[in-house]
């Protein structure tokens, strides 16, 4: 492991601290009473406090010194005083310990007293302390210049999300993000159990990946030697408690599904799935208006909330429209009843690329999420699905060949997906079988045949509705953050590279190059300043690390940086 001069530096300053005696990793408890947050609140002069954090920052004038410590609910600035501190002759907890074996990011706790600066600043002075943590790699925290220019932020999403402990740490924002998103689950949760409603939990490994339409991931069982999936929806278990005499049940799920990753696709994801007994679509359309009305409230004060430069408002009603009227709308084709072959050739004349293992539910799909889906901004149920787009679905009550099924599209995206749940074993039977036929034919998404789901709607299921909702994608719109990146600790990232070592003419180079992602080779040169010894040295190293690519146009030799 290859330290830098900072971490050589705190590793000694370890070394030196217990050489003092002082145990830098102390095992036993230390008795927090207060938070920066209640310091703040309820402040009284001359009151005593035992506090603990983390050190920030420190300004130290000989013999006094103020800092910030930051805990679990922010700042507050601490002063250290070393007549305060040692208040006998010996002077090595002030002079030795903090001025110079303590570094920023550090855990101390502190004994001390509040009172007001003269500048009115609430500040504890500092009785006693100790090291609770010695911190040997320093944070990469933003640094300001005289003028107030910030340089150096912690802003790279690759760091911050494979760091994410760090980003916590130095960006503010970022712990807002997830105080919100668990402020969006807890309402949840209190919206459905003041409706009577039981939160349960299911199988993560499942003999059958059923509940949607998607590609799983694959496991083994040893001890039963048998293949197992992780779950890609919870739908079919819940149903399964509505058949067993629960009237509502909910569940935040991990799901899981082996696709691609993007900005708002993560393979691992949370879902809330919740059943209603003796509800349809209609009953379940209202509800969630309800539902999002008084989340956006709980967060904001307001119904209309800010994302990615528009405004939202989750305030009931929202518009319904069906699927095949929107594409009638934004597209000219009217594909209700329409056959396979008519389907298939308003893809191409849309100029929507399809292939013969799509059937008719996957096209009208493409040809939804293509050219209709950017358009709904503001949340909007599209309902009443074809009967082929929804396997699970009850058929329409009143429209031959579509079901009572709707997707709530806010921002051109899919928040929730619900239906009047099929509920008519034998017609299940029959989806199943459709589905299987399209596996046969080369769709890797289609449903796998639940026989055990099958059998328990043979006992009888009531009629039910059931809804879908990502939280991830919730949390995005409900904070602002366009990425699905954002709203999780720790998302699903490349393996991190190795780092490099370069030589000093590679170096040289390479910040040139990094600049500018691709340059003539000659003016890369010139601006490198080096000898043509070294350049020759440096660039071939480079394209040795794999890290550039030199490439022949007509008019001169390219350098690219590979990523």
């Amino acid at each position: 492991m290859q330290l830098s001069e900072q971490e050589i530096v705190r590793r000694e300053k370890l070394k030196n601290l217990r050489a003092l005696g002082i145990d830098p990793y102390p095992a036993n408890l230390y008795p927090v009473d207060h938070t920066s947050k209640q310091i703040k609140q309820d402040f009284t002069e001359g009151k005593q406090v035992v506090i603990a954090g983390r050190l920030m920052s420190r300004r130290i004038q000989g013999k006094a010194s103020f800092a910030e410590l930051q805990d679990s609910e922010g700042r507050i600035q601490v002063y250290f005083n070393r007549d305060e501190i040692c208040t006998g002759e010996d002077k090595t907890l002030y002079n030795d310990v903090y001025k110079k074996l303590l570094d920023i990011g550090d855990f101390i706790g502190i004994e001390g007293e509040l009172f007001t600066t003269q500048v009115g600043e609430k500040t504890v002075m500092v009785k006693n302390f100790i090291v609770l943590s010695k911190s040997l790699k320093p944070l990469p925290l933003p640094k300001t210049d005289a003028e107030g220019n910030t340089h150096d932020e912690f802003n790279d999403p690759e760091m911050r999300y494979r760091q994410r402990y760090a980003d916590l740490v130095v960006n503010p924002k970022v712990k807002d993000t997830f105080v919100k998103r668990t402020q969006i689950t807890n309402t949840i949760r209190e919206f459905y159990n003041d409706m009577g409603f039981l939160e349960v939990e299911t199988p993560i490994l499942q003999p059958i990946p059923g509940g949607a339409a998607a590609r799983p991931f694959m496991t083994h069982h040893n001890a039963l030697n048998i293949p197992l999936y992780l779950r890609i929806a919870n739908e079919l278990y819940l149903k399964r408690l509505i058949v067993g005499g629960f009237d509502g049940v909910y569940e935040f799920a991990k799901d899981f599904r082996n696709e691609g990753m993007d900005r708002t696709h993560n393979p691992e994801f949370t879902v809330m799935e919740m059943y209603a007994a003796y509800k349809d679509y209609n009953w379940m359309m209202d509800t969630t208006e309800e539902l999002l009305e008084k989340i956006a409230m709980k967060l904001h004060g307001t119904t209309e909330v800010e994302f990615n430069g528009k405004m939202i408002d989750y305030k009931a009603p929202y518009k319904r429209i069906g699927i095949l009227d929107a594409i009638k709308e934004h597209t000219g084709f009217d594909l209700y009843q329409k056959s396979e072959d008519e389907i298939r050739n308003a893809c191409k004349a849309l100029d929507i690329e399809v292939d013969e293992t799509f059937g008719i539910g996957k096209m009208i799909d493409e040809i939804f999420g293509e050219k209709c889906e950017p358009h709904y901004i503001q949340p909007t149920f599209i309902i009443d699905y074809p009967t082929e787009m929804s396997p699970l679905t009850k058929k329409h009550r009143s429209k031959e060949g579509l079901t009572e099924r709707f997707e709530l599209m806010v921002n051109g995206k899919e928040l929730a997906n619900a239906y009047s749940e099929l509920n008519d074993p034998i017609e299940q039977r029959e989806r199943f079988e459709d589905q299987l036929k399209l596996s046969e034919k080369g769709d890797d998404e289609a449903m796998f045949i639940d026989h055990d789901f099958l059998r328990a709607l043979e006992y009888g299921m009531p009629p039910t509705s059931g809804i879908g909702i990502g939280i991830d994608r919730l949390t995005m719109f409900m904070t602002n953050n366009p990425s699905i990146q954002e709203v999780l600790f720790f998302p699903q990232m490349k393996p991190e590279k190795k780092a490099i070592e370069m030589s000093d003419n590679e170096k040289a180079i390479f910040e040139i190059l990094k600049t500018q992602k691709s340059m003539n080779l000659n003016d890369l040169k010139t601006q490198s300043g080096l000898s043509n010894k070294g350049w020759d040295k440096g660039i071939k190293g480079l394209a040795k690390h794999g890290l550039t690519k030199v490439t022949k146009t007509d008019d001169a030799l390219i350098v690219e940086l590979q990523d």
